[in-house]
């Protein structure tokens, strides 16, 4: 919805928040982690899916968002303006046009981002103290030891967090390279 109106209104602000949206790429995870940190203490988030939930939704936005933008700046505004002409509003426009047309480019972001939060084992063994509460991909960091490594062991664990990355890729495969590519050339 952001790079909807970003990409199809004017309004007070908007270069503003597009060059705050751009500069908010700059800024790694872990450049951020401490004021994170503290906020998810404050907030008693600690141990909590949502202190690793909330920092993937607030770092994978900005990005989700201009790839969004450059797609829908190739779709042709003819389509709104005539479903405009015929009495839709800007909601009825949204769900019934763009939606729709936007699914590969909606596709390969759901993936790209998926990927980036799935991996982001620096978050999660920040946020996560409690063990029990490990997310599975932590478990690759609990197996390597001083005392050696269970290569058996090491092998299941990996098989079991590639399965949810290959089911993700294979279901939604032919949307990745439409989805990269819809926004890239206009015409």
């Amino acid at each position: 919805m952001m790079a909807f109106a970003l990409t199809r209104y004017n309004f007070r602000g908007k270069a503003f928040l597009y060059s705050l949206l751009v500069s908010s790429l700059m800024f790694p995870a872990f450049s951020t982690i401490i004021p994170v940190f503290k906020m998810m203490t404050r907030m008693e988030l600690l141990n909590n899916p949502l202190s690793v939930i909330l920092p993937q939704v607030a770092g994978n936005l900005s990005f989700a968002t201009i790839v969004m933008m450059g797609f829908l700046r190739g779709l042709p505004l003819e389509m709104e303006e005539a479903a405009y002409m015929e009495g839709a509003g800007v909601g009825r426009v949204f769900i019934r046009i763009i939606l729709p047309l936007s699914r590969p480019s909606l596709a390969a972001v759901a993936i790209f981002c998926f990927l980036w939060s799935y991996n982001d084992l620096f978050t999660q063994l920040i946020m996560i103290r409690k063990r029990t509460k490990f997310p599975i991909s932590t478990l690759l960091n609990e197996i390597s030891s001083k005392y050696g490594t269970d290569y058996g062991l090491m092998a299941s664990s990996v098989t079991l967090i590639v399965v949810p990355v290959l089911f993700v890729y294979i279901f939604m495969q032919k949307n990745i390279m439409k989805g990269l590519t819809a926004g890239a050339v206009k015409g």
